[in-house]
């Protein structure tokens, strides 16, 4: 008995990871169609779920004044402690978007795994911050950097151009 109970749950999760990869499939190509998502999947660690997810959570983003608002919305921003007049910044806040901060997070783990000994500005300011802060607040950055650079292509669209990132 035990044994066809592990056998009929594991037909069921192949079943349920067929479903995810064409789930996954969709996704990605209803991103390949779509002119904003392939803006936002040319920045660093931002592929078609991530795009799907962006325009999902903030369209085109007119909600927002600026990049920053967007990077506190999601929660990828430092809190702030102050007392006798001195600020002091904590750690981030972690608001807003549980999906959205976990897949910017992700993709900046990849984009930080990957510069390697690539010499493009991008590459270079990731792995100074890296040395300087430490590999976890590095990716918090490289995050909230996406978070803001996915603002301002959403908002200006292709007015914007991504020259952080290339050299």
């Amino acid at each position: 008995m035990p044994t066809l109970c592990v056998g009929d749950l594991l037909a069921h999760t192949s079943e349920l990871d067929a479903k995810i990869a064409e789930y996954d499939r969709a996704i990605a190509q209803a991103a390949r169609d779509d002119e904003r998502s392939k803006r936002l999947m040319k920045l660093p660690g931002i592929g078609p779920v991530t795009a799907s997810a962006m325009l999902a959570s903030i369209g085109g983003g007119h909600d927002f004044d600026n990049g920053r608002q967007v990077a506190a919305w999601i929660g990828l921003v430092p809190g702030q402690y102050s007392s006798g007049g001195k600020a002091r910044l904590g750690r981030i806040t972690k608001a807003g978007d549980n999906y959205l901060r976990s897949l910017l997070v992700m993709g900046a783990r990849a984009v930080l795994n990957s510069i390697g000994n690539k010499q493009d500005r991008f590459s270079r300011w990731a792995r100074a911050l890296q040395e300087r802060r430490g590999y976890w607040r590095a990716v918090v950055a490289i995050a909230a950097k996406n978070a803001r650079l996915a603002w301002a292509v959403l908002k200006y669209g292709e007015d914007f151009k991504l020259e952080l990132i290339k050299d």
